[in-house]
């Protein structure tokens, strides 16, 4: 344990310290690919200057590959911490008891909506609006879509690009979407007219925005992304520019949360629970938007100026309840590879 030993310590409790939880030289995250090619040197360096404790993250692919990892090695499990599990995956890595209960003290300063665990075996890190992206180019702002209904009307035919959910994280996001709007028994019919309205399917987010949309030389100007898209035109924008070239339907977005957790079998669960406290402390918490262009779960930490100006927030995002997508998931991705790609 860090700082002085409190005046009074009993023997017993000493005896306890000597062969109980000592101070690791390196704790380890296993994360999400997209999450790892974020971290730098100095990603956790405040951390390691107050606790003497390195971070190391192993890269496990996507956040399916990623839960299916810690589940097959749960037994000796491959780090410390895990980070990125998100509500589409949420149950099936509590219903394995991957994790050990942690409340952060700094927990109260996230919303309670996206605390998603009663017990706090995972603790809210970011969020990340997955919504319809338009190219300001080819699309006034005055002619965009107001609803997912919209996209299967003439005035859109042959403008819509989509992720398969199969491949892709925001295509399972607009899959679910889908279903929360329309539910059980009418998101297929939505996916057919989608499907009569000449509606593209990709395998993942890079080609669908760098590809087809055409805002990036294709021929799509409407793509599902994130309502954090436009900032980041803006930020990388060359020439720079003060106007973002994209604009967000903030109708029939699906928010995704990641959560962080300590993993069953660590040999160090208190320091592992002071680097979670470190992810959801301000410092962290305000390296989110610029590097990972999700938003902080933090109430209290500072959104960069192009957050506050370029991006427009669901009042109302689309959620489907964790256990009813750890159920349904599967059969969900057949019925609609079936639909749309059969």
């Amino acid at each position: 344990m860090r700082g002085k030993l409190a005046v009074g310590i009993t023997l017993a409790a000493l005896a306890l310290g000597a062969c109980g939880e000592a101070d690791p030289e390196t704790l380890t995250i296993i994360s999400h690919d997209s999450f790892a090619g974020g971290v730098t040197e100095e990603t956790f360096s405040s951390f390691t200057a107050e606790t003497g404790i390195a971070v190391e993250i192993v890269p496990a692919g996507d956040t399916g590959s990623l839960v299916n990892q810690a589940i097959l090695t749960r037994d000796n499990p491959l780090a410390d911490v895990l980070f990125g599990v998100d509500d589409t995956f949420l149950s099936r890595a509590l219903g394995a008891d991957l994790f050990r209960s942690h409340r952060s003290d700094l927990l109260d300063n996230t919303p309670e909506n996206i605390r998603l665990d009663a017990e706090n075996r995972v603790t809210p890190i970011d969020f990340g609006d997955v919504c319809l992206n338009y190219d300001r180019a080819v699309i006034a702002d005055a002619d965009a879509p107001r609803s997912l209904r919209d996209l299967t009307t003439d005035r859109y035919r042959g403008q819509l690009v989509v992720e398969s959910p199969a491949t892709s994280s925001p295509g399972l996001a607009f899959l679910l979407t889908t279903i929360a709007v329309f539910g059980e028994d009418g998101w297929k019919d939505y996916w057919q007219a989608l499907v009569d309205n000449d509606v593209e399917v990709v395998p993942d987010w890079d080609t669908a925005y760098y590809a087809s949309f055409t805002r990036w030389g294709g021929d799509r100007p409407l793509v599902v992304s994130y309502a954090s898209s436009p900032p980041a035109e803006v930020i990388y924008s060359d020439p720079p520019t003060d106007v973002a070239p994209t604009g967000v339907v903030t109708e029939g977005c699906y928010r995704q949360i990641e959560f962080a957790g300590i993993l069953e079998g660590t040999e160090f669960p208190e320091a592992a629970g002071e680097l979670i406290d470190f992810m959801l402390s301000v410092e962290f918490q305000e390296q989110i938007p610029l590097t990972w262009f999700v938003f902080p779960a933090n109430r209290d930490a500072s959104l960069p100026p192009e957050f506050v100006e370029h991006t427009a927030l669901p009042d109302a995002p689309a959620s489907v309840d964790p256990g009813l997508i750890d159920a349904n998931r599967e059969r969900w991705i057949e019925e609609w590879t079936e639909l749309v790609l059969g």
